[in-house]
């Protein structure tokens, strides 16, 4: 009985861990959704579409079009295309395929990029026969053979509207010191199956809520890898992309932040991609994701906390970015507990009834208040449809939580993880 007791102790001092640990990561998102609620009562236009700064074709800079891909023959003519079909002088306009591929994928883009040459755009095919550090390594190597003043990234499966460039660029020229401009993402085959509405709800909160709530609070917030445009003055100061994380995006962001550099959020015009439309493929793609964030951490924590350019307030805000991602062992290490807790105690739950009510309140809040208002404003379907798709979205949570802490604790351990490209559907317009 004894050594029953003492295993039940340590179960319910984990779940009593994890569940603050919750309750830390919930606080950070509750002050999100306190912003959002704060701007609709008071009526502010932060749903505005920016305004286009009527530039002169010969008063628009240099812009190259950075498009990193790997084994993925099916997007990558659509993608070429897509770059090319941007609206900005020709002149200007500087595309760069970055191929990694070991299958058939550079005999397709070669044909096509030669043809774009032929209509006389700027398409530049750069193979590299190895990975070295992966899309961050290729990055690297684009930026080397060409001194454009603003890159645009695009992941292989996004499609931007022809207007993008002529509304990002000019918000960033009116203030020198963005270091970046990230447009809101959406994604076309959204409503594929339950997984993909589920993913299209979590990132309408993470774009239309998380990322512009931060951008307007004056918090730091992140570059998504894609749907954005970097000024290379700010990538030179923060030392350049570096792969020694598989989050490269964060940790060139917070990298920036401390040189001095901010980001800008815009919501329109959206950029369409695409999400993974298999469980599987998904988990991947989060584990890569929770893995680069747990490296961010290991590296930048303590820049961060030792800046004397930032404030309190700053590196707080930075701290809630990085460590965003403790979400997911926190919920698997509370469910694992919460479930051994009520086994050893014959299946009766009354002694955890008020944690059990206490997460799921919180977690009602806290999902609700993420993803409603994007839902609405964005007018993603009914509210029924909302609350069956809302309904998937703990279950999947806890899922994912579990199926990857492992790999999580590992990464937080030293172990290095290895670049998993997430296999991606062709999107339409390929």
């Amino acid at each position: 009985m004894i050594v029953i007791e003492l295993i039940r102790l340590v179960f319910e001092i984990s779940l009593t861990i994890s569940v603050l640990g919750l309750v830390i990561v919930a606080g950070a998102f509750l002050a999100l959704i306190g912003i959002n609620l704060m701007e609709v009562i008071s009526g502010s236009g932060w749903r505005d579409k920016p305004h286009p700064s009527g530039l002169a074709d010969a008063d628009l800079p240099h812009v190259l079009v950075q498009i990193p891909v790997f084994n993925e023959p099916n997007v990558v003519s659509g993608a070429l295309r897509s770059a090319a079909a941007l609206d900005w002088p020709q002149s200007k306009l500087h595309i760069q395929l970055l191929d990694d591929s070991t299958d058939e994928t550079p005999k397709v883009a070669a044909a096509l990029a030669q043809d774009l040459r032929d209509k006389g755009f700027d398409v530049q095919h750069l193979f590299r026969t190895d990975r070295t550090g992966f899309k961050a390594g290729a990055l690297a190597a684009g930026l080397k053979v060409s001194d454009a003043p603003f890159i645009a990234m695009l992941d292989v499966d996004f499609r931007p509207p022809s207007d993008w460039l002529r509304t990002i660029v000019p918000a960033m020229l009116a203030d020198p010191k963005a270091g970046f401009a990230q447009s809101r993402c959406e994604f076309s085959n959204y409503k594929t199956n339950w997984l993909t509405r589920a993913q299209g709800m979590l990132l309408d909160a993470h774009f239309a809520m998380e990322q512009a709530a931060r951008f307007r609070g004056g918090w730091l917030f992140q570059f998504n890898g894609t749907g954005g445009v970097w000024r290379r003055a700010a990538v030179d100061a923060a030392g350049g992309w570096s792969a020694d994380s598989l989050c490269e995006d964060l940790d060139l962001t917070v990298r920036a932040g401390l040189a001095g550099w901010h980001g800008l959020f815009l919501m329109e015009p959206p950029v369409p991609g695409l999400v993974p439309e298999r469980v599987r493929h998904w988990r991947v793609q989060q584990r890569r994701w929770s893995n680069g964030f747990v490296q961010v951490a290991h590296k930048l924590m303590k820049p961060v906390w030792s800046s004397t350019t930032w404030s309190f307030g700053r590196k707080l805000s930075a701290t809630f970015l990085i460590l965003v991602q403790a979400f997911y062992p926190c919920v698997a290490i509370a469910t694992v507990s919460l479930v051994a807790c009520l086994l050893l105690r014959g299946g009766d739950p009354r002694v955890y009834l008020p944690i059990i009510g206490f997460l799921l309140v919180l977690i009602l809040i806290v999902a609700v208040g993420l993803t409603l208002m994007p839902y609405m404003i964005l007018r993603r379907g009914t509210l029924k449809e909302y609350a069956i798709t809302a309904a998937s979205l703990t279950p999947l949570m806890i899922y994912v939580s579990v199926s990857n802490t492992p790999k999580i604790l590992q990464t937080a351990f030293g172990r290095r993880e290895q670049f998993k490209r997430t296999p991606k559907s062709t999107p339409s317009g390929t």
